[in-house]
């Protein structure tokens, strides 16, 4: 499970560039096609080998410039609790603002390694301007330069030196057992369907400083199943931060959703697929992990004013343009639909896992391909020759052409949607590659 890194600090000091600069070493390399930037919160780094989660914590605020003080010491608490390592950026040009101040004041408290980034410095001036920091009281500081990225690598060289131990998935009798995560913003019913299945109050949410903070694993062997689900329902709430905040649903489900192969995201009726309901789905399938969407409390919806279909299709239209994805209606308190719900985590499970042979792919992806070939440009016809099933935990296939840099984005989404049409991959996300042949 990789270690969460949470950038905090006042609007306007540079986060979200740093936050960029961190996170393209390898999302550049890894999904440069799809452009998806839905999630300009959340994302992947990694440093000389070692990956972690990097967090901005500023993405969250809405409407940066009038933000209340009270909301980034909400950001901060938050950080401490959630995060391993926690990056304070600060704006040289700025100097210690009375926030600053008060930020560090927070950070004092605490145990975690913090370090300060003494961001925009670009001289040698400004470099002699760096040294007021020291007067934060939280040790050692980092020039660096957002956008140019100098002083980045010697900062990433120390946070990675105290960064936990890599958790390592332990191959126990147990160890090949699916994974599925129960992940959805506070209150849309995760404890209860949790208890609904395992039929006792195991989480009792309690106040009690210390609980567990980490995923919860339990294995689960009734009606037939068996799985462990990586629960982030049963860790306590917390007392300082206020329950609703987005940013608390997202880190919570950071590390149920590494740490699984599917993810049983909840979804609260009464109150509709929000925008945290997406974050959270993207983050799933940014980490390409199998998603089935339950919604929960459907119980209590009139069903004369809006059916399942027109909600289905309203989360469809949220998700798009991966709208292959099972959505359940449950309840947990009538138990309506639960064991529904399992057997499709199941079934995606298994979907994600389905291997093709690639004697048979070619068989039934080459004529479709002749038929709608990619279309030509400036006079150059592209040939797909072959093609294949690539040996990863979740599905990708690559296609062979003579001249791949020519095929667009929405041939890959044709070719994708055929072969969901074909193979059974619902809820699962697929990659497709064109490469030279």
């Amino acid at each position: 499970m990789s270690s969460i890194v949470a950038i905090v600090g006042r609007p306007n000091v540079g986060k979200s560039t740093f936050f960029n600069r961190l996170i393209q070493r390898r999302e550049a390399i890894v999904d440069s096609v799809s452009g998806v930037t839905r999630d300009r919160n959340y994302g992947k780094s990694e440093w000389n080998g070692r990956e972690f989660s990097v967090i901005d914590t500023g993405g969250y605020i809405k409407g940066s410039d009038d933000v209340f003080e009270e909301e980034i010491r909400r950001q901060v608490a938050l950080a401490i609790e959630e995060a391993d390592v926690i990056i304070f950026v600060v704006d040289v040009e700025e100097g210690i603002t009375p926030m600053d101040a008060e930020v560090a004041k927070l950070l004092h408290r605490e145990t975690k390694p913090v370090f300060v980034a003494v961001n925009k410095v670009d001289s040698g001036k400004r470099m002699e301007d760096t040294y007021e920091f020291y007067n934060l009281g939280l040790g050692e500081i980092y020039p660096i330069a957002g956008m140019s990225g100098s002083g980045t690598g010697d900062l990433l060289d120390e946070v990675i030196k105290v960064l936990p131990e890599e958790e390592v998935r332990e191959e126990s009798e147990d160890g090949d057992l699916p994974r599925f995560a129960v992940v959805g913003r506070p209150n849309a019913g995760k404890s209860s369907f949790i208890n609904a299945l395992i039929g006792e109050d195991r989480y009792i949410v309690t106040d009690i400083a210390g609980t567990t903070r980490d995923a919860i694993d339990t294995r689960f062997t009734q009606f037939g199943f068996d799985f462990n689900l990586v629960d982030t329902a049963g860790i306590r709430r917390k007392t300082k931060v206020k329950e609703d905040l987005e940013f608390y649903s997202v880190m919570r489900s950071i590390r149920a959703i590494e740490h699984s192969d599917v993810c049983i995201l909840m979804v609260d009726a009464t109150r509709g697929f929000e925008g945290q309901d997406q974050n959270i789905f993207w983050l799933a399938e940014k980490n390409r992990k199998g998603i089935v969407i339950l919604v929960n409390k459907w119980d209590l919806i009139d069903k004369d004013t809006l059916t399942s279909k027109q909600f289905e299709d309203k989360i469809r239209e949220s998700i798009a343009p991966f709208t292959d994805v099972p959505i359940v209606f449950t309840s947990t308190i009538t138990k309506q639909r639960l064991l529904k719900a399992l057997e499709t985590a199941v079934q995606v499970y298994e979907n994600r896992k389905n291997r093709i042979s690639t004697s048979k792919f070619n068989e039934t992806m080459l004529p479709i391909i002749e038929h709608t070939p990619p279309p030509a440009i400036k006079g150059k016809y592209i040939k797909i020759k072959y093609c294949m099933q690539l040996p990863t935990p979740s599905p990708q296939f690559v296609f062979f052409a003579n001249l791949p840099q020519y095929i667009k984005d929405p041939y890959r989404r044709f070719v994708e949607n055929k072969l969901r049409e074909i193979y059974d991959f619902s809820g699962v996300p697929i990659d497709i590659y064109f490469r030279q042949k």
